[in-house]
C-alpha cells in the first residue's frame, strides 16, 4: 500500500508520524506534498518520506491519499487535480465541515470517500477521530482507513449525520477541557499552589480519571460517587457545581458548538 499525503502541517504531519512509528507501511511508501518548503524539509528530515513536486504526482503514486489541507483552501486545491484522480484510489479528508457531498462533488461521485473528525490530541498519539464513509468505501477500505487514523489513537466509526455531536464532544472538547485545567490550576493558585504545580496537578487529575473509566468501563457517576464520602471535601465541592448549573453549561456549550458546525 502506497500512502499520499497532501498538507503536512500539525495534524497532517501527526498522522505521517503515527503511520511511520507505528510502521502501517514503511516510509519508502509515503510521499507527501505541501506548499510550504519548511513543511516538506521537516517531514524528510523526521522520517525520510519521498516528496512529490506537485500534487498530480502525488495522485499518480499512492493508493490512498489523506487530504489535510486547511479546510478554506481545499476547494482551490481540489479543482486543481479535479481530473488526475485514480478511481482506485481511497480519499480520506480531514477537513472540518467538509461534508461527504462536498467531497463527492470537489473530487468525484464515483471516487471512495472517508470523511474523518480528529481532535488535536493526534498530536501526541491520544486523539480520538470519528470517521464514516460514502456508498463506494468497501468494508475492507474502511479497516484500512482506520488503521491508518489510529496511528494517533482511537478512529470511531460513526454515521454522517452524527459528525455534528462528534465535533461537539470530541473535535472541539479539547477547549473546554483546557478551560477546565485553567479554572482548577487558578484555584490551586488562589489556595497557595505555585502555578507550575496547579498546571501540573489539574491537568494529571483530568488524565488520571479520564484513563481510569477508560480502563475500568465504569459509568462517570459511578466513580464520582467514589470520591465523595458523607460530609466530605468532595461532595461540598460538587453540591457547589450543581448549583452553579455546571453540567446544563456543558450540554449548552457542546449544542452551541453542535448547531454552529451545521451552519457552516
Amino acid at each position: 500500500m502506497r500512502i499520499g499525503i497532501i498538507g503536512l502541517g500539525n495534524m497532517g504531519g501527526a498522522i505521517l508520524g503515527g503511520i511511520v512509528n507505528k510502521g502501517i507501511v514503511a516510509k519508502e511508501n509515503i510521499i507527501g506534498f505541501d506548499v510550504s518548503d519548511s513543511m516538506k524539509n521537516k517531514a524528510v528530515d523526521k522520517y525520510g518520506i519521498k516528496i512529490a513536486s506537485d500534487n498530480k504526482e502525488l495522485l499518480a503514486n499512492s493508493d490512498v491519499v489523506l487530504l489535510a489541507v486547511k479546510p478554506q483552501f481545499m476547494g482551490g486545491m481540489l479543482a486543481e487535480i479535479k481530473d488526475a484522480w485514480n478511481k482506485d484510489t481511497l480519499v480520506i479528508s480531514i477537513a472540518a465541515g467538509k461534508t461527504v457531498a462536498w467531497l463527492e462533488e470537489n473530487i468525484g461521485s464515483d471516487m471512495k470517500i472517508v470523511r474523518c473528525m480528529p481532535n488535536t490530541p493526534a498530536l501526541i498519539g491520544e486523539g480520538c477521530t470519528g470517521v464514516c464513509a460514502n456508498k463506494n468505501v468497501s468494508e475492507e477500505d474502511k479497516k484500512t482507513a482506520i488503521s491508518i487514523l489510529s496511528a494517533c489513537g482511537k478512529a470511531i466509526e460513526v454515521t454522517e449525520s452524527q459528525m455534528d455531536a462528534v465535533v461537539g464532544i470530541s473535535g472541539s472538547a479539547p477547549a473546554y477541557v483546557f478551560m477546565f485545567i485553567e479554572a482548577m490550576a487558578d484555584a490551586g493558585v488562589a489556595a497557595g499552589l505555585t502555578r507550575d504545580k496547579a498546571y501540573e496537578f489539574a491537568a494529571s487529575a483530568v488524565k488520571g480519571s479520564a484513563a481510569l473509566m477508560l480502563e475500568t468501563g465504569k459509568h462517570p457517576g459511578e466513580l464520582k460517587d467514589m470520591v465523595c464520602s458523607p460530609a466530605g471535601t468532595t461532595i461540598a465541592a460538587v453540591q457547589v457545581l450543581e448549583e452553579g448549573g455546571f453540567r446544563g453549561v456543558v450540554m449548552d456549550a457542546v449544542e452551541a458548538c453542535v448547531e454552529r458546525n451545521r451552519e457552516l
